[in-house]
């Protein structure tokens, strides 16, 4: 019986270590002064965390979600959010967001806990952009190619609103520890794609020695973004291991704005 219930605690501590959180938004681009909806989710566990499926809801207690605009000052989200599902564990939580500066917007979401004797710490993040004219944008705009610091993160390269569609690469750059990290495996997963067992070259890229992965998509979809890092050696206090991982989602339309560029952004 005990033997049982040992497998069973650390079967459900393995599960909740594969989770990943990401954040989405409504629409990526907005009018000055409307409101954007920013969800927190939890899922993407399966097929080797590489499904971009709901599974469960995450704690909000050790989670950190806000929004940094155009000022580079966050505006805390976690005040005033909502559960969007029936059941304790169903659903994902939301909160409303009304634009005041014009410019880029960045989501930030992060997490440092404890799943049995695993640290685990993840973060998120997307990008909205509030403008008079959402028929003119700027692609050179800036902001979307500074790091936020996590300890894991995942930077674009271009603009992920205004140089985004069919064609156009999603570029990344992957930091660890605020340095480029060579060599991870980075999955782009199309909202509804099955990604192949293994490494699945179509929708995975391994960084290059900048830290640097690219994919093309062919349609407008949400990409889910993700990679992970494991840290045997970085032990303490009630964990024996680290596990990281970083998500960065990208609303691709299915027509791309008429200024859009390939050329990337200089880092």
């Amino acid at each position: 019986m005990r033997i049982a219930l040992f497998c069973l605690l650390a079967m459900t501590h393995a599960i909740a270590d594969a989770h990943d959180t990401w954040v989405e938004v409504n629409s990526p681009l907005v009018r000055l002064g409307d409101v954007v909806h920013i969800d927190l989710k939890l899922g993407n566990h399966g097929n080797g965390h590489r499904d971009f499926k709901l599974a469960s809801k995450i704690t909000l207690a050790p989670c950190q979600l806000s929004v940094v605009g155009p000022d580079g000052n966050p505006v805390d989200l976690k005040s005033g959010i909502a559960d969007a599902g029936y059941a304790p564990k169903e659903g994902y939580w939301t909160n409303r967001f009304v634009t005041k500066a014009e410019g880029l917007h960045v989501v930030s979401h992060t997490l440092d806990t404890l799943h049995g004797t695993t640290r685990a710490i993840k973060s998120g993040k997307t990008y909205f952009i509030a403008s008079k004219k959402l028929d003119e944008l700027n692609p050179h705009d800036t902001g979307f190619e500074k790091p936020l610091g996590h300890p894991l993160e995942l930077v674009p390269v271009m603009n992920t609103v205004a140089n985004t569609g069919p064609g156009l690469p999603i570029r990344v750059k992957l930091y660890y520890q605020s340095k480029p990290l060579t060599g991870a495996r980075v999955s782009f997963i199309p909202r509804g794609a099955v990604l192949a067992e293994g490494f699945d070259k179509e929708f995975e890229r391994s960084t290059d020695a900048e830290g640097v992965a690219e994919f093309i998509p062919k349609e407008g979809n949400v990409v889910l973004v993700v990679v992970h890092h494991s840290a045997p050696e970085q032990k303490g206090d009630g964990y024996d291991k680290t596990n990281y991982a970083a998500t960065l989602t990208v609303a691709v339309p299915h027509v791309v704005f008429p200024n859009a560029v390939k050329t990337a952004a200089t880092q």
